[in-house]
C-alpha cells in the first residue's frame, strides 16, 4: 500500500476515485474487512453507497462507522487531508485555514479538528520510569496585559486561582514521551499527586525549586535547580525539555488559535502531546499513526459545544 510522503502527494493520491476508501479500510482492517456486529468476514461491498453489507446479519457499515468520522457528510479524502495537516503542522492549524484549504464551512472545519484532537488522546496507564523532568505552566492572558488590579491579585495568589488562568502540570521522560494534565492549583497535593499518577515510584525526578515539591524526595530520587538565583542547569539536573514543550504549546495557543475556551483546552493539549511524542518520525509516519487511532472514539457536536465528556464507542 502506497503512503504519500508530502501534503501535495497526499492531496493528489487521495483525490483519485476510491483510493481514500481503500487506504482507510486497509489500515482499519489489516487482516480483512469483517462485520462489527456478528464478526462475519467477506461482506458485500455496495459501490454506490461506499459501504459494506454483511451477508449473515444484513448489517451495513462504512469505514467511518465507530470512529471519529461517524455521521460526517464530508468525503473521506477531505478528512484524510485535514488529519495530515493537523498531525504535521508544528504550531497547529486553524479552522479557518482548513475551511479555505478544503472548501468546507468554518463551522464544519472547527468540529472536524476537535474530533481529530479527541482521537489524539494518549490513553495509556503505563508510568514513566525516568529520568523525568517535571514542571508546571499557566495558560491565559499575559501578566503585562492585565489591569493593575488583576495583576496584583494574580501575583498575590501566586498565580492562582483568582488569576483565572488554567494550570497545566507536565512530566517528560528524557528522550521519551511527555504527559500533561490540567490541575486545579499549584499546591503540593495537586502537583505531587500528578507526579504519582504519571511517574513510577523511585524514579529520578528533576524539578525547579518550587515549594510544592517539598517531601517528594521520600518517594523519588529528587533533585532541583533554583530558578530564583538564575540557576537553570546543574549537570544533568534541569527542566529545559519541559520548557521546550511549553514553548511549542504556547506558540500554537497564542499564535494560531488565539483564544481557547477552558473546557476545550484539554484537546489542544492532546494535539501538542501527540505531535511531540511523534517527533522522531516523519510526516507520513505521524499520519499513519493518527489513522490507526480513529476507531473506537466519537465526539458529538452536542458534547463538544456543551463542554461535556465525550462519548466513547
Amino acid at each position: 500500500m502506497q503512503t504519500p510522503k508530502t501534503l501535495m502527494e497526499a492531496i493528489r493520491y487521495f483525490g483519485q476515485p476510491g483510493v481514500a476508501l481503500a487506504f482507510a479500510a486497509k489500515l482499519r482492517w489489516p487482516d480483512g474487512i469483517f462485520c462489527g456486529k456478528c464478526g462475519e468476514e467477506n461482506p458485500m461491498f455496495l459501490k454506490t453507497a461506499e459501504r459494506w453489507k454483511c451477508r449473515g446479519c444484513g448489517n451495513q457499515f462504512s469505514v467511518k462507522k465507530g470512529s471519529i468520522m461517524e455521521d460526517s457528510p464530508l468525503p473521506l479524502d477531505k478528512w484524510l487531508c485535514a488529519i495530515w495537516m493537523l498531525a504535521n503542522c508544528k504550531n497547529g492549524v486553524s479552522s479557518y485555514e482548513i475551511h479555505r484549504a478544503l472548501g468546507i464551512t468554518q463551522k464544519s472545519a472547527w468540529f472536524m479538528l476537535h474530533r481529530i484532537r479527541h482521537a489524539m488522546q494518549a490513553g495509556t496507564f503505563a508510568k514513566l520510569t525516568g529520568p523525568v523532568e517535571v514542571d508546571e505552566t499557566f495558560i491565559g492572558g499575559k501578566v503585562k496585559n492585565m489591569s493593575k488590579k488583576r495583576r496584583k491579585a494574580f501575583r498575590g495568589a501566586g498565580g492562582w486561582p483568582s488569576s483565572g488562568k488554567a494550570i497545566i502540570a507536565g512530566v517528560l521522560e528524557r528522550g521519551g514521551h511527555v504527559r500533561a494534565n490540567i490541575i486545579p492549583d499549584v499546591t503540593g497535593e495537586s502537583v505531587k499527586g500528578n507526579i504519582r499518577r504519571e511517574v513510577a515510584p523511585g524514579a529520578k525526578v528533576f524539578t525547579d525549586g518550587g515549594s510544592a515539591y517539598f517531601g517528594i524526595e521520600k518517594e523519588y530520587d529528587h533533585e532541583a535547580v533554583n530558578h530564583a538565583i538564575e540557576q537553570y542547569v546543574r549537570g544533568e539536573v534541569h527542566v529545559n525539555g519541559m520548557e521546550n514543550f511549553w514553548s511549542l504549546l504556547k506558540r500554537g495557543l497564542h499564535g494560531t488559535y488565539i483564544n481557547v475556551e477552558p473546557f476545550h483546552l484539554v484537546r489542544y493539549l492532546d494535539e501538542q502531546i501527540f505531535r511531540y511524542n511523534s517527533r522522531k518520525t516523519n510526516d507520513a509516519g505521524r499520519f499513519v499513526r493518527m489513522l490507526s487511532k480513529l476507531a473506537g472514539k466519537r465526539l458529538t457536536y452536542a458534547a463538544l459545544i456543551g463542554g461535556m465528556e465525550a462519548q466513547t464507542c
